[in-house]
């Protein structure tokens, strides 16, 4: 894999097919090949490049405080570091609030945003659950808390009655990535809880595409007025039968309403 100096990092990144850049920014504990099956549609349009984030995958993880908008600056740097001066961004949970950031932060870098399973301020719901998932993270593998703690906020009951196989799939694949230590784990969950870009939506002004799974409830449609609202000319775009890893459980729907989005938007 390929790796670049970007913002006093070492960071891990793969690429693939040609075209625009489209840079893919993964969710909570997650590297870069969480979008496969996304990847391997968008690489036949885009140059997808794909980041193991800071604290994760084979990217540095330093100490000190994580935040969204460091994700943002990350990228950004990442960005100049390759010679991108512009590039369709993408992400899903993790990845989104990051996107939100760059969008704001940096707007000349950004010809679109594909925002899923966003959120502009983490509430005291989000914060409750995520706050569990530190706790069962002390249990010193954070794949089985993955697995056992965070799937089942991602993924609808009726995939794991239906679909046992693929959720066994997933599972295997989580445990098959680089381990993420615990300490990693909960710095980007600090950025998690701490997260708040709510007051900088208005600075967005790249066409931006906003999803939510109908069944999601960390990141419900409850935030659905306040992001749409904020960024002015978003698009929205809601997937039934699906809780917050839309990804995964409406995949071919998935991936063709977004890269219809992003097709347009070249």
């Amino acid at each position: 894999m390929p790796k670049v100096r970007a913002n006093n990092l070492t960071m891990n990144y793969d690429q693939q097919g040609a075209g625009d850049p489209l840079i893919l920014f993964p969710y909570t504990s997650a590297d870069h090949a969480c979008y496969a099956f996304q990847v391997a549609e968008y690489a036949k349009h885009f140059t997808c490049i794909s980041l193991d984030p800071r604290g994760a995958g084979e990217t540095d993880k330093p100490d000190g405080v994580y935040s969204t908008e460091l994700f943002a600056d990350d990228v950004a740097a990442f960005m100049d570091a390759l010679s991108i001066p512009r590039a369709h961004i993408f992400g899903l949970s993790l990845g989104a609030a990051v996107g939100m950031w760059l969008g704001a932060k940096y707007p000349a870098k950004v010809r679109t945003l594909s925002l899923h399973s966003a959120w502009p301020r983490t509430d005291a719901f989000l914060k409750s659950v995520v706050e569990g998932w530190r706790v069962m993270a002390a249990a010193d593998s954070i794949a089985d808390l993955v697995v056992l703690g965070i799937f089942p906020w991602c993924l609808t009951p009726e995939l794991y009655a239906t679909k046992p196989n693929y959720v066994q799939s997933l599972a295997d694949f989580v445990r098959s990535r680089p381990a993420q230590p615990v300490d990693a784990f909960l710095r980007q969950t600090d950025a998690v809880l701490a997260h708040d870009v709510e007051s900088q939506l208005g600075r967005i002004g790249a066409p931006t595409q906003i999803s939510f799974g109908r069944q999601d409830q960390l990141t419900s449609t409850r935030f659905a007025e306040r992001l749409t609202s904020g960024i002015r000319g978003s698009e929205l775009v809601i997937f039934e039968g699906c809780a917050h890893a839309t990804i995964y459980e409406r995949t071919e729907e998935f991936n063709r309403r977004t890269l219809a989005f992003l097709t347009k938007s070249r």
